[in-house]
């Protein structure tokens, strides 16, 4: 049963903008925090970024702060990662955590 579905990875070039989405299938998405987190290859799975679950509290790693926004829409059990001045170093499968569920990911490949 899928619980979280992100969508909106692709190829773009260096300086260029994706907005990342995770779509819940959970009734509960409001009552929980829910982040986003990226695997490089060969990599380990590391912190991006997340958001409490009323939209107030965020948190980011230095590697994004100031380049990518985190966001939700409770009312449509989605939450957005706004990923500005994308930088090779930024290529990754991108995953949203929430509610002990993840993603499957959508990979972001950005070239120089």
């Amino acid at each position: 049963q899928v619980r979280l579905v992100e969508s909106g990875g692709g190829v773009v070039q260096a300086g260029a903008s994706l907005r990342l989405s995770c779509t819940s299938s959970l009734r509960s998405f409001s009552s929980y925090t829910v982040g986003w987190f990226r695997q490089s290859l060969g990599k380990e799975r590391e912190f991006v970024a997340a958001i409490n679950r009323n939209g107030i509290g965020t948190w980011y790693d230095d590697a994004v702060k100031g380049r990518f926004t985190i966001s939700r829409d409770n009312t449509q059990k989605t939450a957005y990662l706004q990923m500005n001045t994308l930088q090779p170093e930024d290529t990754a499968v991108y995953y949203c955590y929430g509610d002990s569920y993840w993603g499957k990911g959508t990979l972001v490949t950005v070239s120089s």
